[in-house]
Formats: C-alpha cells, sequence, structure tokens
C-alpha cells in the first residue's frame, strides 16, 4: 500500500486530500485511480487507512475507512548531530528517523565542513524535513521527529532541556560500553531514562574544548567500540543501541 505525508490532520477527518507534491506523485509517477487503497501518516502518531474517490489535476481526494492511533514512546531521543556533508547528513536523519528518534538537533562545530549561515539555517531544516518525511512514508514511522535549525555548538548547549540520560560518542580510554549508562541509570533511578540525549561529532571529531562543554553539560563518554567511525554511521549505531536498550529495560 503506498504512504502519503499530510500534516495537521484532524482526528475525526472522514475524508482527506493529497495536493502539491503528494498529488503529483500520487497521480503522475503512481498513476492511482478510483477506489485504490492508500496510507496516510500525520508524523502525529497517526496513520489515515483510505481510498481514492475522487482524482483531479491539483487534488486527489480519499475516503478514509479506518484510523490507527500510536502509542507514543515513552522516552523520546534527541540527537545531537554535527553538522556533516549534504549526503552524510540526509543518511543520518533518514535513518535515525526510521529508528524512531523524537528530535534532531544539527550542530554547527569547529570541524564541520558544512556551516550553514543563519540566513540559510531555514531553508536547510525545511530540507532536512523532507527527507524525514520520505524517510516515515518508507518505512511507515508515525512520528516525524522535530528537526531544529542548525547552530553553533555553544548554542545548543545553552538551549538544551536537560536529558534524564545524556551520551556522546567519544574516543576515550575512559568511555564507557553504552549499556552501562543505562544499567548504571537504572540502578540508581529504578527506571530507564525518561529522556536521552545523543551527542555525534562531526568529521575530525569534537575538539577537546568542545567535548570538554559537553561533558561538563552532563554528558557520558561511550565508546562505540575499536574503531573510528564516519559521524553518520556513529549516529545510526548510537540510536540504535539507545533504542534496544530502553525497549529491552526493565519497565
Amino acid at each position: 500500500m503506498h504512504r502519503f505525508f499530510i500534516a495537521g490532520v484532524a482526528p475525526d477527518s472522514t475524508e482527506l486530500c493529497l495536493e502539491g507534491s503528494e498529488a503529483h506523485h500520487a497521480l503522475n509517477v503512481l498513476r492511482l485511480e478510483i477506489n485504490s487503497p492508500v496510507s496516510v501518516l500525520d508524523g502525529a502518531g497517526s496513520e489515515y487507512f483510505c481510498k481514492v474517490k475522487n482524482v483531479r489535476r491539483n487534488c486527489i481526494a480519499l475516503t478514509v475507512l479506518e484510523r490507527r492511533q500510536f502509542t507514543q514512546p515513552p522516552c523520546p531521543v534527541t540527537l545531537f548531530q554535527a553538522v556533516v556533508k549534504n549526503k552524510a547528513m540526509h543518511l543520518i536523519i533518514q535513518k535515525t528517523t526510521e529508528l524512531g528518534v523524537h528530535r534532531i538537533v544539527p550542530v554547527i562545530c569547529h570541524h564541520s565542513i558544512v556551516r550553514p549561515s543563519p540566513a540559510d539555517a531555514a531553508e536547510k531544516a525545511e530540507k532536512w524535513r523532507a527527507v524525514a518525511i520520505e524517510a516515515i512514508k518508507q518505512c511507515g514511522q508515525p512520528w516525524l521527529p522535530l528537526i531544529d535549525e542548525p547552530r553553533p555548538l555553544p548554542h545548543a548547549l545553552r538551549e538544551q532541556p536537560p536529558a534524564s540520560l545524556s551520551i556522546v560518542a567519544s574516543l576515550q580510554h575512559a568511555a564507557k560500553h553504552p549499556r552501562e549508562c543505562f544499567m548504571a541509570h537504572i540502578a540508581v533511578h529504578r527506571r530507564p531514562p525518561k529522556t536521552v540525549s545523543v551527542w555525534i561529532g562531526p568529521e575530525g571529531d569534537f575538539t577537546k574544548d568542545e567535548l570538554a562543554a559537553i561533558l561538563a553539560s552532563g554528558a557520558v563518554p561511550v565508546t562505540l567500540g575499536p574503531f573510528v567511525l564516519r559521524s553518520e554511521t556513529a549516529a545510526i549505531y548510537s540510536v540504535a543501541i539507545t533504542m534496544y536498550e530502553l525497549a529491552s529495560g526493565p519497565k
């Protein structure tokens, strides 16, 4: 079944309309016909199972047959991702969206090769959001992550809400296995963390001063193994491990 995205759907909607690029794709690429079954995601936890009611040039009318509401994940995960080259950044957003990350905060670091200006920040965020929308449509993920405009690392540190558990991928010898961090939190609080932040550096990693600032904010250094991973690999690896630990830990 083909999936589409419409933001801000009213829960009691009985009819929906595909417009713009969604209508173009449905009409000119997929060539949907009347009574074709489709699924619509709103990015806020609802999936609408529909059939095509009417096909027009600028709007494909859908009749809603059923609405499924998904339970919001109990622990939101925020990825603080150093801005990297476009292809790698798109891969990070795509895969971490599929994994269920709640929020992505693009961070401009000293070693960031791509450094969007304040004037370009909103446009960059919108392009990244489009990547995330395509990702939820591809995999059926009902939650669209919040994607912030890129900002310098000091701003991200200053503006970040405190997380129950914050981890940063690090090559430090003292870095812990991620599981140790989750087990330590559970041992102290008798429950999994309510929120998790994951920090991933750019090509060339964080500088010593940047890492020190992240650690001073309460983050715990974690190891991702003996090898030096690309930023995109580290991001996907870290979010996947985090999701696994949250799913498998005691409730």
